[in-house]
């Protein structure tokens, strides 16, 4: 099946799904290969986010703008995250600024290829995003080719293309565990195919459940967690419970909050 060129099939499935394409976008928004770039002038690869609390990063309600934006909009994203849920802690930060993009990205891939059959390509340099809005995260992609709608495809444009280096920069910049972000990249996979099974057509559904497992079971994902009765259970922590007010998500390694324990398991 060819893909509409806007996509509008996805827009009934809820704002997770949506992608603004063939919109022409701000081009002063970066594009996430931008996003996953180094910036430091030495080009010796990405910088060490500074603390929270430097004159750069202003107040956590007062989250990077202008300039500092364009120059490093990964470091700008989980600082505005860390405004948004009022915490002082950059790899909780981070973690919740990746799930947020990790959601978004497969929600599309897989919606694209659970209603159309085919995924489009989203190569990182094709896709822009504005690091300053709310989520879910809102991204633009110019010109719509499809690619087959299959587990491989689905793991080269977003495993591949995208959550491999968006985890390699936010492991350069924050302390936060390749186990937890591979947590996340899962979680985010099995709840896009979650909200399909709610919302999408029961062929179409099907077909997102069969590809989820399939990608569950990939290098990159396995063991990350499993599929269960209720759902899916993570063998990790995004560590949201350490946001004021925060608790447990309903797919965590956790029953309840840890009280005495600083960190979290793979965090």
């Amino acid at each position: 099946m060819d893909l509409d060129p806007r996509l509008t099939a996805l827009r009934d499935l809820g704002g997770f799904f949506s992608l603004r394409a063939g919109e022409e976008a701000d081009r002063r928004l970066p594009t996430l290969a931008h996003a996953y770039g180094p910036h430091r002038p030495d080009g010796q690869g990405a910088p060490r986010s500074a603390p929270l609390s430097d004159p750069l990063s202003a107040p956590l309600t007062a989250p990077l703008t202008g300039p500092d934006v364009l120059t490093d909009p990964l470091t700008a994203r989980v600082r505005r995250v860390a405004a948004a849920l009022r915490t002082r802690e950059p790899r909780v930060a981070a973690s919740v600024a990746h799930q947020g993009l990790a959601a978004r990205l497969w929600s599309v891939a897989l919606g694209c290829t659970a209603l159309y059959g085919a995924v489009p390509d989203l190569a990182p340099e094709t896709v822009r995003w504005d690091p300053e809005g709310s989520a879910p995260d809102d991204l633009w992609l110019a010109g719509v080719r499809p690619l087959p709608g299959d587990a491989a495809s689905l793991a080269d444009v977003v495993l591949h293309g995208h959550l491999e280096p968006l985890s390699a920069a936010l492991r350069a910049r924050h302390r936060v565990a390749p186990a937890l972000l591979r947590g996340n990249a899962a979680s985010a996979l099995a709840a896009a195919a979650r909200e399909l099974a709610r919302h999408a057509r029961p062929e179409a559904a099907a077909r997102a459940a069969r590809l989820c497992r399939e990608l569950l079971a990939h290098p990159l994902l396995s063991g990350a967690g499993g599929l269960t009765a209720a759902g899916f259970r993570r063998r990790s922590c995004c560590l949201y419970y350490r946001v004021p007010g925060g608790g447990v998500c309903g797919d965590c390694c956790f029953v309840r909050p840890p009280r005495s324990s600083p960190r979290a398991p793979s965090a």
